[in-house]
């Protein structure tokens, strides 16, 4: 290996070549990559269809959970940070808040100004996005349910209307209660099959009272993603238990409830769909937004095709009606005509035989 040190004290590391400066290199490139390919085995778990209350299941997300538990960014505010124009896809989405004794009443306050600041940048209706909210201490109260309100106007007076509950942080028994009684059809839930996403929001400064990294497993499980926002005083390990994965996309912290509300624009933004349309489709008219999909639609005067895409104009069929009545009067036209026509031929035959005869009298004489 040819170096500057005979000639350069200092040789330039950018112009040392050769296979031996190459060597180091491509092992730490590959022991990087066998490195991740196991973290991302012990992740994600490979799924045999269990079902949302399997143990295996459970036993998988805790475990995931606990991986990514010892990672150490946690995403923060960032004030500068501002509203981008999209458009929210549809959700079942339940706000699960801390009212125990170490909220002070003006701190809820913000809660509450925070949720009314949430439910504007949503499409709030029963076809768009459901909002629930449970709000919990030592005890839990379901404030409202995703079929109780379906415009923000009476949303926002419902928030309005919440108070503290002041006691303990029983974090874990919320959890629950929102999985077993907010998040069911009969409260207001779409089917599965709808494929709408099911979200709980977290917002808590204390540490649980109650055991919270098996019951929030167990709501993952069932399909429930979950963001847990942590303020001032709250234990950071208990958010990371309680959260989805990526913990860097779910775990919130703010120092303050003095500055809960600019989260706002951050939940908008994660809270945010694609917009089909704007993204590129092949639509000759006009697109329509379905959930996560288009349809295609045509102008007045056009149908869809069979592609379902293009369009062509509408075919009008006209059907000519004779009128009875009309053949009847041209019928006796004609006849009145041919009958006229009949008498002129008469009477010019007859004009046409006098003037013969006057010819032959005058030829005589």
């Amino acid at each position: 290996m040819w170096t500057r040190s005979e000639q350069d004290p200092h040789p330039d590391p950018q112009e040392t070549t050769g296979p031996e400066m190459m060597k180091p290199s491509l092992w730490s490139l590959l022991t990087c990559a066998s490195l991740l390919l196991a973290h991302v085995r012990a992740t994600y778990p490979p799924h045999h269809h269990q079902g949302a209350g399997d143990p295996q299941l459970i036993a998988a997300q805790s475990y995931a959970q606990t991986r990514n538990n010892g990672r150490p960014p946690i995403r923060t505010l960032n004030p500068a940070k501002t509203d981008s124009q999209c458009r929210s896809r549809p959700l079942d989405l339940v706000f699960i808040i801390d009212s125990s004794r170490s909220v002070r009443p003006g701190e809820f306050e913000k809660v509450k100004i925070f949720l009314a600041d949430m439910v504007d940048t949503l499409d709030v209706g029963s076809e768009g996005t459901r909002v629930a909210v449970v709000n919990y201490a030592s005890t839990v109260k379901i404030e409202f349910l995703l079929k109780d309100h379906f415009n923000k106007p009476d949303m926002k007076k419902a928030i309005s209307r919440i108070e503290p509950l002041a006691a303990g942080t029983m974090t874990g028994l919320a959890i629950k209660t929102a999985v077993n009684d907010a998040f069911t059809e009969e409260s207001g839930a779409r089917p599965r099959t709808r494929k709408i996403s099911k979200v709980a929001i977290i917002v808590t400064d204390g540490r649980p009272q109650d055991q919270v990294e098996e019951v929030s497993a167990a709501a993952r499980a069932s399909g429930i993603e979950i963001y847990a926002v942590g303020v001032d005083r709250a234990d950071m390990r208990s958010l990371q238990q309680m959260a989805s994965i990526p913990l860097e996309d779910h775990v919130f912290y703010v120092e303050t409830y003095g500055v809960i509300e600019k989260l706002t624009s951050k939940f908008r933004e994660t809270l945010c769909g694609l917009d089909p349309c704007a993204m590129g489709h092949d639509c000759e008219h006009i697109c329509v937004n379905s959930n996560a999909s288009y349809y295609c639609k045509c102008r007045n005067g056009y149908i869809l095709n069979a592609d379902k895409k293009t369009c062509s104009l509408k075919q009008v069929k006209v059907e000519v009606v004779e009128d009875p009545c009309k053949c009847e009067a041209r019928l006796a036209f004609q006849k009145q005509t041919q009958a006229t026509i009949q008498q002129l031929t008469a009477k010019l035959a007859d004009v046409s035989g006098r003037i013969e005869r006057l010819e032959n009298m005058v030829g005589r004489a």
